[in-house]
């Protein structure tokens, strides 16, 4: 059973048609597993085979296209008749003869459309080299149309249900960081901290349980922390470690990430002067949002804060996030910075994620939020500040 009501899925639907027809395409071929669940609700581990969704122009539903082996995942998830369900065969499984876009190639030739305009998510995960010169040597007529972010930029703008599985994700991320910065201590060994955090967002709380997160819990400690995208190791903490988390919430594949920092021992100064000017910058940064502002907007309050006081971030301010699947929670379409000149427009969700990184120590302080008419709706509520396990 679909996770959203058969209206919401023709919405979406009928929002990517209007960006197919804008960009002249007749047939939108989808292989990022987000998109997929969003116009279908398809959600299965499956994602290390080929699979798609196809949306016809002229057709009322798309067609889930993927191994026979997940074909019964398709039937018990989607929103879909169980004739626009297309199984190609277990021959085509990684195989040195067949391909599953000669299936799609042939699905093509059999609707008509070998001299159509197919749009392709060229720059999507899972459509690799050998999925776009399997489609253009079978279909040499037709015309390809880069459309890698067609439907993230429906998806960019959440439905009201959405947001309440947002919420309940930052139920459960609360609850992680919550357990990570008690049990992160002198002696304890990452790993075993990483163990208490994944039961933590799996196990969630006495109404609802987690989901798999898109991203593994990014938790460096000591200098480490200078880099942003470490896990976890098999050390132990040590007396006047920095350690950083980023962690996420997630429920029905949808995401509510969240960072902080925290020092065994007092913080080195340093560290806490970082720290300071972190959350009052990502305080101005969050007051700031209001719908018609743009992303750019946003980052240069931030600027405005933390370049006075000597500081400088490269890096991105934050993103669009919400629904997805490994490797990345983030949408991959609006981004807090500077140049970007997305409007904020109600319903929009960000990861404001305020990290800056010398190359000895490093500290970050994020929020998930949601525009509203009013402002930033920030979804999780744990204390904005450095900790210190004293």
């Amino acid at each position: 059973m679909s996770l959203f009501t058969v209206p919401e899925y023709e919405s979406r639907l009928r929002k990517t048609k209007l960006l197919m027809e804008q960009r002249g395409i007749d047939v939108l071929l989808v292989t990022d597993p987000a998109n997929m669940n969003y116009l279908t609700g398809y959600d299965g581990w499956s994602f290390y085979v080929h699979q798609m969704v196809a949306v016809f122009a002229e057709d009322a539903e798309p067609f889930w296209i993927g191994r026979k082996q997940d074909a019964n995942g398709a039937k018990l998830t989607t929103w879909l008749d169980h004739r626009n369900i297309l199984p190609y065969p277990e021959d085509y499984v990684q195989s040195d003869e067949h391909h599953p876009m000669d299936f799609v190639v042939d699905l093509l030739h059999q609707r008509r459309k070998a001299h159509a305009s197919i749009g392709v998510e060229k720059d999507a995960y899972y459509f690799t080299a050998a999925c776009s010169e399997t489609l253009q040597q079978g279909l040499p007529d037709a015309t390809f149309i880069n459309a890698t972010l067609l439907v993230n930029r429906v998806r960019i703008v959440k439905s009201p249900e959405e947001i309440g599985l947002m919420k309940n994700a930052a139920r459960l991320v609360q609850k992680a960081m919550t357990i990570a910065t008690q049990s992160i201590e002198v002696g304890a060994r990452e790993c075993d901290v990483a163990a208490k955090v994944y039961h933590a967002q799996i196990a969630g709380l006495e109404d609802i349980g987690g989901d798999y997160p898109a991203i593994v819990p990014l938790m460096p400690s000591g200098r480490k922390t200078s880099c942003s995208h470490l896990t976890w190791t098999d050390e132990r903490y040590r007396d006047g470690d920095t350690v950083i988390l980023e962690l996420a919430g997630c429920y029905k594949r949808y995401h509510s990430p969240l960072a902080r920092t925290l020092t065994l021992g007092k913080a080195p100064q340093a560290v806490q002067d970082l720290a300071d000017v972190v959350v009052e910058g990502l305080e101005q940064a969050i007051s700031a949002v209001k719908p018609g502002v743009t992303c750019a907007d946003i980052d240069q309050v931030w600027r405005n804060v933390i370049e006075p006081r000597g500081y400088s971030k490269d890096s991105r301010l934050g993103y669009s996030v919400g629904m997805n699947y490994p490797p990345d929670w983030g949408e991959h379409t609006a981004s807090i910075r500077k140049g970007d000149r997305t409007v904020l427009r109600p319903n929009m969700t960000f990861h404001m994620i305020a990290g800056m990184w010398t190359d000895d120590y490093g500290v970050e302080i994020s929020e998930t939020f949601c525009v509203t008419e009013n402002g930033a709706q920030v979804l999780a509520a744990v204390p904005r500040r450095l900790f210190q396990n004293l």
